[in-house]
């Protein structure tokens, strides 16, 4: 239960984030359908119906439209005048008088008096939007309908009848009357919005949500199958390797990152793995190559102390022996310990490669003269090296004095120093019982030693780890190659010029 429970999380915080995804995407949807139909205006429709019907009213003005040539025009002008002002104060509504001169309309009278006698009003009809009023009134339409802006702002909707009519075509005038009642464009209300919307989109947003949250719950299932299950994978494959099971590997599935997980957890493990079978093998050898020295100091001085010993300065050098032996471990072990640390000081001089391998080899001639091991060298000019000669050249002296170690008699050693890009190479190569290959990724391992390869000699198994961890606090790189037993081993030294 508690291996699935990381799984179970995901799972609910993966439906959970795609819902309040959902959500917040329908409440945005939502309230901008809810401000978009509260800013929108009214249909027109209801209002030019109710104008419609109070036109109707304004029929008795029509026994005085001889006012279009009736020389008491004004008189008679006057009183329809004040008979559109009681219109409008008993149907509660917007009366004009406009004057239609060549396309032109001309306010005569407003009964809201926000158009000045002469102001030219602008009439936009619903069923004349884009042709001249005459044109439209050439054809017959005795009530129209449309919408005009307000000087003092806002935009109003007009019912309009026009008389004399028939006398404006007959006698070719070239003017007319026109009668509006208007009222301002009606907005929505919030309850209408609301009643509205409810009606017509929540229900489909209803089904919207539904269908999201089905989707979701679907996605969430496929995630959690890609996602969720390499990582369940990926934990049981840790909870193993804490109980110790270093072998444990978290299968490598499902998307890229998931992926890269698993591949990580598998490279720690494998490295967990190699840092605990380094541990015991520097225990096992460190206890080995402890109790040899100490075994033979402990009996030899006992043999002493017994007056056993045949030969008690025999005695007396193999105790030297064994304690120097003990001693340089120590030494080693310590400057390793520091080299790793980055606690060991080492100057920073101009060092000249070529003649620091010439002078090693030098002082290693007589050891291959004596194993009749011929010692070559093919030494070039290369850059100088910024670092520590003491140190360099106990790299070349333990490399060398391998290869000599384990070569046998009448083969060939040879070092040679050549120009690497910016820096130097310098190569020891042996004919001698070399390394199998399979051991080659840990020669440089602490106490570790390929005895049966190497033959019976034994040394500290230090040698080559001090050897790494030198090079690299220089910036450089050492490498091995050896094709197998009995094919002898090269070791290949860069270090970076100054």
């Amino acid at each position: 239960m508690i291996a699935r429970l990381p799984s179970f999380n995901l799972r609910l915080r993966l439906l959970t984030s795609y819902l309040v995804l959902i959500l917040v995407t329908l409440g945005v949807i939502a309230l901008a359908l809810i401000v978009l139909i509260g800013n929108r205006a009214a249909p027109p429709q209801p209002t030019y119906e109710r104008l419609a019907a109070l036109t109707q009213g304004l029929n008795y003005i029509d026994a005085i439209s001889d006012i279009a040539t009736d020389p008491n025009r004004r008189f008679l002008q006057n009183q329809v005048h004040e008979l559109l002002a009681v219109f409008a104060r008993t149907r509660n509504v917007r009366t004009l008088h406009v004057l239609l001169t060549q396309d032109k309309p001309t306010v005569l009278y407003d009964s809201a008096q926000r158009f000045e006698a002469g102001d030219v009003i602008q009439l936009q009809g619903d069923n004349f939007r884009s042709k001249p009023l005459a044109s439209i009134l050439s054809g017959g339409s005795k009530q129209f309908f449309g919408r005009f802006d307000d000087p003092d702002g806002g935009e109003w909707l007009y019912g309009g009848v026009v008389f004399g009519h028939r006398r404006f075509f007959a006698q070719r005038v070239d003017h007319n009357d026109l009668w509006l009642l208007a009222e301002a464009q009606p907005t929505v209300s919030l309850q209408e919005t609301l009643a509205v919307f409810s009606s017509a989109l929540a229900p489909p947003l209803i089904q919207a949500g539904v269908a999201g949250f089905v989707f979701a719950l679907l996605l969430a299932a496929l995630i959690s199958r890609n996602i969720a299950r390499p990582l369940q994978r990926a934990a049981n494959a840790a909870t193993a390797v804490a109980r110790g099971d270093y072998a444990a590997r978290a299968p490598v599935s499902g998307p890229p990152e998931a992926r890269a997980l698993a591949e990580s957890f598998n490279r720690m493990t494998a490295e967990v793995l190699a840092t605990n079978s380094a541990q015991r093998d520097f225990l096992s050898n460190v206890s080995h190559d402890l109790k040899t020295p100490l075994t033979s100091i402990q009996g030899y001085a006992q043999a002493i102390i017994d007056d056993a010993a045949e030969d008690t300065g025999a005695a007396a050098q193999i105790i030297y022996e064994e304690a120097g032996r003990l001693n340089r471990m120590v030494v080693e072990l310590t400057d390793l310990e520091r080299l790793q640390r980055g606690r060991l000081s080492m100057a920073s001089d101009s060092i000249d490669m070529a003649e620091l391998s010439h002078g090693v080899a030098q002082s290693l001639l007589v050891v291959a003269e004596r194993k009749q091991i011929r010692l070559e060298t093919a030494i070039e000019s290369v850059p100088l090296i910024l670092g520590d000669g003491d140190r360099l050249a106990q790299v070349l002296t333990n490399l060398i004095s391998n290869a000599l170690k384990f070569t046998p008699a009448g083969g060939v050693v040879r070092l040679s120093v050549e120009r690497g890009g910016a820096g130097a190479i310098v190569s020891i190569r042996d004919s001698g019982i070399g390394i199998p290959r399979e051991e080659l990724s840990r020669v440089f391992e602490r106490f570790y030693q390929v005895d049966k390869a190497r033959g019976p000699q034994r040394g500290t198994g230090l040698g080559l780890a001090i050897a790494r961890e030198i090079v690299e606090a220089h910036g450089g790189r050492i490498t091995v190659e050896s094709r197998g037993r009995d094919e002898g081993a090269e070791f290949r030294v860069w270090l970076p010029g100054q």
